[in-house]
């Protein structure tokens, strides 16, 4: 059975940092292109980040410089370090794992970001 778990999410104020975490299970962890998501409320999903199997980014531009995607093949995690988080960031963030056509998608963690 495939499993995403994701955590690190809460109330961050703007400017500081979060660091999110995906836990895969079920799956050839390294073969799988990684990926960070979001929704905020009444919105679609959309990409935040990206890493291949091959260790390439992608990066939507709202986060360019702001966050890194990492992976970690040993422990069989993604990780989301959000630094210097804006109001706009505020959602729920969703671990994505996909292959061909097969994709899996975690429960999500929410993210807020407000004084």
């Amino acid at each position: 059975q495939v499993q995403l778990v994701e955590s690190g999410g809460g109330l961050v104020q703007p400017g500081g940092s979060l660091r999110l975490s995906c836990v895969a299970s079920g799956i050839a962890f390294t073969v799988y292109k990684l990926s960070w998501y979001r929704q905020a409320p009444g919105k679609q999903r959309d990409l935040v980040a990206s890493i291949s199997d091959g260790g390439a980014t992608v990066y939507a531009d709202s986060v360019k410089g702001r966050f890194a995607i990492s992976r970690d093949a040993a422990n069989k995690r993604v990780y989301l370090q959000m630094n210097n988080l804006k109001p706009e960031d505020t959602a729920v963030y969703y671990c994505n794992a996909a292959i061909f056509i097969q994709t899996y998608w975690g429960q999500g963690t929410q993210v807020t970001v407000s004084s």
